[in-house]
């Protein structure tokens, strides 16, 4: 997938987000990188950030490692207990 590929979300899913984001809720996402595999993990969103018109979510593993994923690539995602 190329940067010019980006396809916005529905503003209701950008919410619930930013929601999560807010109430420290913990997500477990499931979405493709770059390569196109998928991923699934248990993660903490911290942030949303917008460059060159594409939109990413940052967030934290328990471990404290970051990830930065285009909202457009997350496949599904449900808030979970803290782990």
């Amino acid at each position: 997938m190329s940067a010019s590929d980006y396809q916005p979300i529905p503003c209701a899913i950008h919410s619930r987000y930013e929601l999560a984001i807010i109430e420290r809720h913990w997500l477990r996402l499931r979405w493709r990188d770059d390569d196109g595999l998928d991923h699934v993990d248990q993660l903490r969103p911290l942030d949303l950030e917008t460059r060159s018109g594409e939109e990413f979510l940052i967030a934290e593993h328990p471990d404290h490692g970051r990830e930065r994923i285009r909202l457009d690539r997350i496949v599904d995602f449900s808030v979970e207990k803290q782990p």
